[in-house]
This record gives C-alpha cells, structure tokens and sequence, in this order.
C-alpha cells in the first residue's frame, strides 16, 4: 500500500471551528460506543440451580465462555456462537458478529426436523463508501445561471467533479428497517470555470475576477471539507432488491483550499488561499436507491464565501447530484 499524506493549512479562527467540530463529532460518534462492564451478584438464600451461570473471560472479549441452563455461549473478538436445546434435544445455533456497542448482529438456524432455516439482522445504514458526482453553483433565488456582473463563475458541469470517502458510519435503530444514520467523510470538490478566468481574494476579501495574461487549458478551485450527516433512512423490502431512501442534513468544516490553472502551453500556477470561504456549512441531502446503489443529492444552505464577500456581493451556494456506492453490508 503506497502511503497517503495530507497536507492541511488553517489559521487560527479555522483551527477553533474544526476543533469544535470534531469534538461534536466524537461525542456523537462515541455515545453509543462505550463497553460496559456488569457483573450480577448473588444474593444469600436466593440460589438456585436454575439461575447458576459460569463464565470464563480472557482479556477484554477476547475469549470468553458463558454457560447456563438454557445455552452455551461462546465469544472469540467479534464473532460468537451460541448453542440453545429445547426439551425435545433439538439444537438451535445463531453465530454471532458483535460490533463496538458489543450488540450481534445474529444468523441462526436450528437442526430440527423441518430444518428449517431463518436469518435476521438489525438495522444498518447507508452511508460508509465512496460517491462520485458533479457540482454546480446556485444563487439565492435557485437559478445556476449566473448574473452578468459575476459571468466569470459560471462553471464547466461536466468538468466540475466531487469525490466523497465516507469512511466511518453508525446506525441507531428504531426497527429493523427504520433508523438514524450518522458518521464521518471527506468531501472533495472541483469548480472548473467555462472561461479563461480564474478567481482571487482582494485586500478587502472580497472575491473578483482573475484574468491570465495566455489561454488557459483548466482553470478551477478545489475544497477539501470534513463531513458529518444525520439521517433518517426508510428500507423497503422488494421480491428482489431493497430499496433504500434516505433524508437529512449534512455538515462540514472546509480543511483546504486552492486553486489551479493549466495553460495551453502546460506552465502551471496554483495559489493555497482561503478565499473567503465559509469555514462551516450544513444542507439538506436526499439519497434513494437500491441495495448498496444510491443516487444522491446535496445543496448547501451555507452560502460558499462569507457574507459581503462573494463575487460581486452576490451569494452562491453549492450543489452536487451523484451516485454512492456503499459498504454497509
């Protein structure tokens, strides 16, 4: 595996939003994740022989061995297999995959007669995997055409590519099918300019027009942002497939920015610059699909630059449409 290294460069006011941030994240992410460690005691004159449990552990579940009247437990890190019989002596087995909140997510079959067998799960989001899409920028009253004073935002769609790694999710059920998903991911995004331009932050901040002196081949501005949705995902059963659909919000705190323009003649220029972008910003999501094949939408209610500071004076907010692939299973 060739090693990655991001390189990320904040100021000061940025390094106070993205701690925030990430504390939000970690509390939201860890509420649900602590072990918890109980052990019952017997009371005196109250033992009996159906309540008699014996219980050896190595390390911390790295092994452990449970038995009772009723069934055999056996735990080896996450995976575990538990071993029931009736009074009839048929034997009923479910493996079991625990997660970090040490609950399993449970396979069982039994060797009855009929051998029958049956399988369930808990609920499990969407979110865990990599989507690719387009972005675009929209004003305030919801047009992507921009107005004639700020021309030179008008953006190559085609060109204009966003990658999200949503590295990390966590799933709260309401039932097997209905839940909140949360995580974390990195949003990359590239704005490609149709014209010869480029943009640059004035003195006052205020973003304005840039023009090279050659003809540029590429010309855009790429943002690297830290991400973390709430959502609220609907599954559907079908005759083959299930349907997924999904609503809520997304935040993110900007890591990085920069832009870069490629001329015909192959000289390169980048600028590493905040260009008054808004450090935080959250927006509505939409996602539906099928399986692990989602199409998705996000626009952002945070305007892209700072107040007053935008091309122009006007606000634009961004806004990507895609598919995500997704690794929950």
């Amino acid at each position: 595996m060739i090693p990655v290294r991001l390189s990320i460069k904040l100021n000061k006011t940025e390094m106070k939003k993205t701690g925030i941030f990430l504390l939000l994240a970690g509390i939201i992410l860890q509420a649900f994740s602590q072990e918890v460690v109980s052990k019952e005691k017997e009371e005196p004159g109250r033992n009996k022989p159906s309540d008699e449990k014996t219980k050896v552990t190595i390390g911390d579940n790295l092994f452990s061995v449970e038995e009772d009247k009723d069934a055999l437990h056996i735990r080896i890190g996450n995976k575990g297999l538990e071993i029931l019989e009736n009074l009839e002596g048929n034997k009923r087995f479910q493996i079991e995959k625990y997660d970090d909140n040490d609950e399993p997510d449970i396979y069982a079959f039994d060797n009855s007669d009929d051998n029958k067998r049956r399988s369930y799960r808990k609920f499990r989001g969407h979110w865990s995997g990599m989507e690719f899409g387009l972005n675009s920028l929209l004003t305030a009253d919801r047009s992507f055409v921009m107005p004639d004073e700020i021309d030179y935002m008008t953006l190559h769609t085609g060109k204009s590519s966003c990658f999200n790694l949503n590295f990390t999710q966590q799933s709260f059920g309401f039932t097997r099918r209905i839940g909140l998903v949360t995580g974390l991911g990195f949003n990359w995004n590239n704005y490609t300019f149709d014209g010869n331009n480029n943009i640059v932050k004035g003195e006052n901040g205020v973003i304005s027009e840039l023009t090279p002196e050659g003809l540029l081949k590429k010309s855009k501005l790429t943002t690297l942002y830290l991400t973390l949705p709430v959502l609220m995902e609907i599954q559907i059963p079908t005759d083959s497939k299930q349907i997924n659909v999904a609503a809520g919000l997304i935040g993110a705190v900007k890591l990085s920015s920069h832009s870069k323009m490629v001329f015909e003649n192959r000289d390169k220029v980048k600028s590493d610059d905040d260009f008054s972008l808004n450090v935080l910003r959250y927006g509505p999501t939409v996602r539906a699909g099928f399986e692990n094949l989602n199409i998705y939408a996000t626009w952002y209610a945070t305007p892209m630059f700072k107040k007053g500071k935008g091309p122009g004076g006007y606000e634009l907010h961004p806004f990507e449409i895609g598919l995500a692939f997704t690794f929950n299973d």
